[in-house]
């Protein structure tokens, strides 16, 4: 399985949306550089209040440019980085991945995937609605969480839109991704 980087954002403050950039660097074991996200431990903000010496399980965020053909289907207008996801992909089942997948983002940059992204309410601040696209039921009935995955950074990189990416599942058995 491989796909391609379609766009790659970041931003220092704390913002729901990451503006577009013409490459973003990855640090080894640290995140997106420059990124309000980097870091070892944990950098989201309620998850800070409940125990901030907690390890950063979400220095990268990933999210499929799929998505955004399926919400336009639906009327919704989303484009990359508004939902802050730092790396766009296209051809890559990224909610099909299991823990522990590792994505060669180009020539040097590898995150390994360490599970789903946990939706909020700002998804349906920023458009009204929203939400209710990203979280829905499978046909099993389990909520499906579909607004992207999240990862740490094994080896740091230089990530440009265009670059390709190389799937590398982990030795089995596959662990199912939850939210992290």
């Amino acid at each position: 399985m491989s796909g391609t980087v379609t766009a790659v954002s970041s931003n220092g403050t704390y913002s729901f949306t990451k503006p577009n950039r013409e490459s973003i660097t990855l640090l080894d074991g640290l995140g997106v550089e420059g990124d309000v996200h980097a870091g070892t431990t944990v950098k989201h903000r309620f998850r800070m209040e409940k125990d901030a010496s907690q390890p950063n399980l979400r220095q990268v965020h990933l999210m499929h440019a799929e998505l955004f053909d399926e919400l336009r289907e639906s009327g919704y207008e989303v484009a990359a980085g508004e939902l802050g996801e730092n790396v766009t992909t296209r051809g890559v089942d990224l909610l099909g991945l299991p823990v522990g997948t590792r994505l060669h983002l180009g020539d040097e940059a590898v995150v390994e995937v360490t599970g789903l992204r946990n939706p909020c309410a700002q998804i349906d601040n920023f458009q009204k609605g929203l939400m209710k696209q990203v979280v829905g039921r499978g046909e099993d009935g389990k909520v499906r969480f579909r607004s992207g995955i999240m990862s740490v950074v094994v080896a740091g990189g230089r990530v440009r839109p265009g670059d390709s990416i190389k799937v590398e599942l982990p030795d089995g058995p596959h662990r199912p991704q939850e939210i992290v």
